[in-house]
C-alpha cells in the first residue's frame, strides 16, 4: 500500500487519504477538488463514492440525490425501514439512510472484502446493527432473501467492461432478479436500481421491462439528455407495487417538482410514460445465480 498526502489534515471521521490495494485492484481516497470538506473514493481510477463527513444528507452524485428524493416522498423520517444495499463501495447511501431515517437498519453487500474493510475503517460509518457490512456476491445474497424481509433494496453494482466503462452484471438485471426482489420488499417496499449505460437505451428498456414483469409500478428518473439517448449516464429505476410518491408526503406532482429543481434538472417517467419507454422491448431473462462460481460478477 502506498500513501499520498500523508500530511493532509484529517477529517472529523479520521479519513486517511492515499492509494490502497484491494481485492479488485486499487482504491484511492482523496479530497474532492470541487466540494469543500468532501472526499472521493476511486476504484481503479474511476469515481465510486463521495463522502461529506460532517453532513451525511449532502449527496454529491446526481443519481444518489434522485434516490434520496424518491425515498423521501415515499417514507416519512420516522419510518422503521430495513435497507439492503447491493453494492457497498463507500457505503454513502447507507450512511445517508441511517441519518435520514434514524429508526432504520442497513446491510451493505460488497464483493471486495478489502474495500469493505477500507470503508469501515475510514468513513465513520455507524456501527452494527445500524449499518452491517457483509462481504458477498450480490446475486447470491439477493437469491437468499426471504419474502417481506426488507423494506428497501438498493442495487448499485457495476463491473468493468472496457476502456473504463462499467456495466450492470447481467445476472442482476433479469426477470428472476426482479421477481426475487419483489417478494423480498413485499407490497409496501421499494426496489431501487441505479442503471448505468451507453446512449443506446435498449439495455435500459429491457431492464425496465424486467421490473415491470414483477412490479405494478416502475418509475424512471434521469435527465432529458439521457432519456433522449444522447450520452452515457444513469437512470434510477424505482419499482413498487403501488404508486411511488405518498400523497401524505406531497404526492407525484411535488415529487416531480423536486427533481426538476435539482442542479441538473431531472425528469420522471411513470405509468404510461414508462410503458412507452419499454415500447415492446422483451425483458432481460438472465438467471439470477452465476452458473460458474468463479465467474466475475
Amino acid at each position: 500500500m502506498s500513501k499520498s498526502r500523508r500530511n493532509q489534515k484529517q477529517s472529523a471521521v479520521n479519513i486517511e487519504p492515499g492509494i490502497y490495494a484491494i481485492d479488485s485492484g486499487t482504491a484511492e481516497i482523496r479530497p474532492d477538488p470541487f466540494t469543500h470538506g468532501a472526499w472521493l473514493l476511486l476504484i481503479n481510477g474511476v469515481e465510486s463514492s463521495q463522502l461529506i463527513p460532517d453532513d451525511p444528507q449532502r449527496l454529491g452524485f446526481e443519481y444518489m440525490r434522485w434516490i434520496a428524493i424518491a425515498l423521501g416522498f415515499r417514507y416519512p423520517h420516522t419510518a422503521r425501514l430495513r435497507f439492503l444495499h447491493l453494492g457497498g463501495g463507500g457505503a454513502t447511501l447507507a450512511r445517508w439512510g441511517a441519518d435520514r431515517y434514524p429508526n432504520s437498519r442497513h446491510t451493505t453487500v460488497e464483493f471486495d472484502a478489502k474495500l469493505t474493510e477500507l470503508a469501515r475503517d475510514n468513513f465513520g460509518l455507524p456501527r452494527s446493527p445500524i449499518v452491517k457490512m457483509r462481504v458477498g456476491e450480490a446475486g447470491q445474497v439477493l437469491s437468499e432473501t426471504r419474502p417481506d424481509s426488507w423494506d428497501v433494496i438498493i442495487r448499485d453494482v457495476f463491473v468493468e467492461q472496457d476502456a473504463g466503462h462499467h456495466v450492470v452484471p447481467s445476472h442482476l438485471s433479469g426477470v428472476e432478479a426482479a421477481e426475487v426482489a419483489a417478494l423480498a420488499v413485499g407490497t409496501e417496499g421499494a426496489y431501487v436500481i441505479n442503471y448505468g449505460g451507453p446512449p443506446n437505451l435498449n439495455p435500459a428498456r429491457a431492464e425496465a421491462a424486467a421490473l415491470a414483469h414483477a412490479f405494478a409500478h416502475v418509475t424512471l428518473i434521469s435527465d432529458a439528455t439521457m432519456f433522449k439517448g444522447r450520452r452515457r449516464g444513469n437512470i434510477v429505476m424505482v419499482a413498487t407495487q403501488n404508486p411511488l410518491a405518498n400523497p401524505v408526503l406531497g404526492g407525484a406532482d411535488a415529487f416531480s417538482a423536486a427533481l426538476r429543481s435539482e442542479p441538473l434538472p431531472a425528469q420522471t417517467r411513470m405509468g404510461k410514460a414508462t410503458t412507452n419507454f419499454i415500447a415492446g422491448m422483451p425483458p432481460t431473462t438472465t438467471p439470477l445465480l452465476l452458473t460458474d462460481p468463479l465467474e466475475k460478477p
